[in-house]
């Protein structure tokens, strides 16, 4: 199920230009992950925030910022019509600049424990991303399947490395063949990175651009979904 462009819109505009007020925190974050409301125009929109100032240095991310990460993810996810991510802006909040993002209210009949292991093609698209953008940690516990029957995740910061770091919960389809429509969606996401570098190299490195182009070519040539590493842990910890 896509998502309505117009709702896209209306969110980044929103999440741009509103008052933004701290509800939250989460604690058992390793980085500073506030909660919030985005006041404007008599409306209100519940947000995360995750302040630059916030975050914890990684000595295998030394580049850029987990913010820049995480709206990276974004602009590649809308810009090619995965829909994954939600709406993210970069922006300046109370407590400085940082990644703002719309809160996904997620379906409460769903038992995401049993949910993330299931055969299902949102899913199997989600891991599809996750290959291309070389997520090292998606958890259980990012995945957000919204009332309306679609698929959200969070948490995109650590991503994007110039090396092979693929740790996810999502392996059921290791060494499956690709299929026709999904070798499309790599096409057209080397055709908008080709297009859009510039708007990307704002917030990744060269490398991690141009190794992100290899990483995609190597899943169209080997024709199969990604399968896991024997050199790395391939599940992240812990799993959700």
């Amino acid at each position: 199920m896509s998502v309505d462009d117009s709702w896209v819109e209306k969110s980044l505009d929103h999440l741009a230009k509103g008052d933004l007020e701290i509800t939250g925190r989460l604690v058992d974050a390793s980085n500073a992950t506030l909660f919030g409301v985005m006041h404007l125009d008599g409306v209100s929109l519940e947000v995360i925030y995750k302040p630059v100032a916030g975050e914890r240095p990684l000595w295998d991310f030394p580049d850029g910022t987990l913010a820049d990460r995480e709206y990276a993810a974004f602009l590649l996810s809308d810009r090619t019509g995965f829909d994954l991510v939600p709406p993210t802006i970069l922006r300046e909040g109370p407590a400085g600049f940082g990644m703002v993002q719309r809160w996904i209210d997620i379906d409460d009949s769903i038992d995401l424990a049993s949910y993330f292991a299931q055969d299902r093609s949102e899913l199997r698209l989600l891991a599809l991303f996750d290959a291309i953008i070389n997520n090292t940690d998606r958890k259980i516990g990012h995945l957000l399947p919204d009332q309306s029957g679609h698929l959200f995740a969070c948490d995109h910061g650590v991503t994007f490395h110039s090396e092979d770091k693929l740790r996810t919960v999502l392996w059921q389809w290791a060494g499956d063949s690709l299929t026709a429509e999904e070798i499309r969606i790599l096409d057209r996401t080397t055709k908008v990175i080709d297009e859009g570098a510039n708007a990307l190299s704002a917030h990744l490195t060269e490398l991690e651009i141009e190794t992100t182009r290899i990483r995609i070519e190597r899943l169209r040539s080997e024709g199969i979904m990604p399968l896991p590493s024997e050199d790395w842990p391939a599940i992240p910890w812990p799993a959700y």
